[in-house]
């Protein structure tokens, strides 16, 4: 069961991407039904069609929500309870599954919070500050050798003109708010996605070093632009990530108890010494480093615009939405022991996915401004 709940998360996010076969769409439909195959007898052939039509109509339509009042009860008494809900697609693990509630009436949503969106702020080495959400395209600022664009698609590109720019010491640095995410183009060619609430401190130029060295705080994807004779250095507070060419992921949050590092191409060294092959995660937390295999679609989930839990604790998932919503998070007693697997856009507004983590039953929230409380459970 478990390997088809990994087989059926992947598919779907094929499926979302409109990129599903033939012969896999059928493997999803036949799956589902698979999770009621015990109770398939109390239902007519027509009860089935019905339900099956109206859950994959949620998935293709992605507008609207869906809940079975005869399926789910049967669902729910499974190892897993499957809850969909337009863009998303969520797993309650539990030994005994409850059925499935209504939502709770202690939930009170006085407002709804909308999804971050592109933005940041550019920190020139003379102290000068330019929001780049708010910006006009085309160029934006000229430091000696160095222009500085941004794209039509709001990419800021760096554009080396003079090779013998003496700017090695000059530093640049780019800041992403809660909320905001942004895309910069390094004076390498080196590419580089800033997550929520992150910030990233760059050269001007590295013609004149040995390395190229940027520091990270936060979270960013990288596609380093090769070049054998200048190794790419990423700092961190935790990791040091040494690179000549490759696409990985650093999380480096503050307030995340570890600093992670994804390979997805190529090779890189953390800490001058263990060496991580694709697929594998280095996990720094004090003095220790541990590798281990993971799905790097996961830990790329917020560049693809969704968030993938798989067996997320409920404060994980709340420390992710503060920074993508730019909200507080605050908790009524002791957080809900409650693990959530699942797929969601993070497109939604945050009412969308608080409702889908509150149909476990096992935790509800308040949304009163920019505040989230995760209220006391009874």
């Amino acid at each position: 069961m478990e390997r088809d709940e990994k087989k059926f998360r992947a598919l779907l996010q094929k499926y979302n991407q409109g990129i599903c076969t033939q012969e896999e769409i059928a493997w999803l439909e036949s799956w589902y039904l698979q999770l009621n195959e015990k109770d398939k007898a109390s239902l007519s052939r027509t009860e089935l069609d019905e339900e099956r039509s109206a859950i994959w109509a949620a998935v293709e339509n992605q507008t609207h929500e869906i809940t079975s009042t005869k399926l789910w009860p049967r669902i729910a008494a499974a190892a897993s309870v499957l809850l969909v809900l337009g863009t998303g697609l969520f797993f309650y693990k539990a030994d005994q599954a409850p059925s499935m509630p209504k939502l709770a009436k202690t939930s009170i949503y006085k407002n709804d919070i909308a999804p971050g969106g592109v933005k940041a702020t550019l920190t020139l080495a003379d102290g000068r500050k330019i929001t780049l959400d708010g910006a006009k395209n085309g160029a934006l600022a000229q430091e000696t050798g160095i222009t500085i664009t941004k794209a039509a698609d709001g990419q800021l590109i760096y554009t080396v003109s003079d090779s013998k720019s003496k700017n090695a010491f000059a530093f640049n640095t780019i800041s992403t708010p809660k909320g905001g995410q942004y895309q910069v183009r390094l004076p390498d060619g080196t590419e580089v996605w800033l997550n929520a609430a992150s910030s990233l401190k760059f050269p001007v130029s590295f013609s004149n070093s040995k390395q190229r060295k940027v520091e990270l705080e936060g979270e960013a994807y990288f596609e380093v632009a090769h070049n054998k004779q200048q190794p790419f250095i990423v700092k961190t507070n935790r990791q040091d990530v040494e690179v000549l060419g490759t696409h990985f992921d650093v999380k480096s949050y503050a307030d995340e108890p570890v600093t992670k590092t994804t390979l997805l191409e190529g090779s890189v060294r953390l800490n001058g010494s263990t060496i991580l092959k694709p697929g594998q995660q280095g996990l720094s937390k004090g003095n220790s480093l541990n590798v281990k295999q993971v799905d790097v679609d996961e830990e790329l989930d917020w560049k693809n615009k969704q968030f993938i839990l798989n067996d997320e604790d409920l404060q994980v998932v709340m420390r992710r939405l503060a920074r993508w919503y730019d909200v507080e998070v605050v908790y009524e007693g002791e957080p809900a022991d409650v693990q959530f697997v699942g797929v969601v856009s993070s497109t939604r507004n945050i009412s969308g996915v608080l409702k889908l983590m509150e149909r476990t039953g096992k935790v509800h929230f308040k949304i009163e401004g920019k505040k989230i409380t995760v209220l006391k459970q009874p």
